[in-house]
């Protein structure tokens, strides 16, 4: 329906602790982890994914109240309608008021679509919490064009945002021992840039595609109902790993 798909959630919280995962060591020289636990406090990830082009964008924080989120979320989605195409024609208002409204039919609780609608120009799947519902927050989104789809409606789609965050998660931590919730945010950021200079689109990989795809057609995500056209790595050597090999070739 030309519309963009956008899904929300928030990762974490993480700790400052080991995190297991493989690693480069210089040989002799293993990986050790202390022995003590220090509390230097955890980071959350709220992450926004477009599943359509693989393209994430993720803020680090250190809580995910209603303040931290919307604030976020107003910033990003607003650069994210700007940045949309125009329409080739505008809509009659009838027509616009029933393509908002197509997406509750059904509902059982539906919210009350604000009388002056602009035109309907993304989705937006995330988690079905109070937070969310709130009306400044509804109000805003309906303002600029963004319709919320509470799970479990789109449920599966939202999937798809906590397979990102365990794809980031992995290359960010695995092997690592965070010293501060800010280094976490940082290793966050970082890979999430390296992930979006060359994003993998995940395409939709229910149980009707399943049943016509062929062997080699695409390679499926864990954790949601989406698959990539190319094998995802599972390892990716971070900044302190190419640091540590490379003092130990000079």
């Amino acid at each position: 329906m030309g519309l963009a798909v956008w899904c929300e959630d928030e990762a974490g919280p993480f700790q400052t602790v080991p995190h297991p995962g493989g690693s480069w060591r210089p040989e002799g020289r293993p990986a050790t982890q202390s022995h003590e636990y220090v509390r230097a406090g955890t980071a959350k990830i709220l992450t926004l994914f477009h599943p359509a082009t693989g393209r994430v964008s993720l803020r680090p924080a250190t809580s995910g109240t209603n303040t931290v989120l919307h604030g976020w979320l107003k910033e990003v989605l607003g650069q994210i309608v700007a940045a949309l195409p125009a329409r080739a024609a505008p809509l009659d208002p009838a027509a616009n008021r029933a393509l908002w409204q197509a997406w509750q039919d059904g509902l059982a609780v539906r919210f009350s679509l604000p009388a002056d609608l602009p035109p309907l120009r993304i989705l937006l799947v995330w988690d079905n919490l109070a937070g969310h519902k709130t009306p400044e927050m509804v109000l805003w989104l309906c303002r600029h064009g963004i319709m919320p789809l509470y799970t479990p409606l789109g449920g599966s789609w939202l999937n798809m945002a906590e397979s990102i965050q365990r794809i980031l998660k992995r290359r960010a931590l695995d092997g690592q021992h965070p010293s501060s919730p800010a280094e976490i945010g940082a290793w966050f950021e970082q890979t999430a840039r390296a992930w979006n200079r060359q994003p993998t689109p995940f395409v939709w990989n229910g149980k009707r595609r399943r049943r016509r795809r062929r062997p080699d057609d695409g390679h499926p995500i864990g954790g949601s109902a989406a698959h990539t056209q190319r094998p995802l790595s599972h390892y990716r050597k971070s900044r302190h790993e190419c640091r540590t090999t490379c003092q130990t070739t000079h």
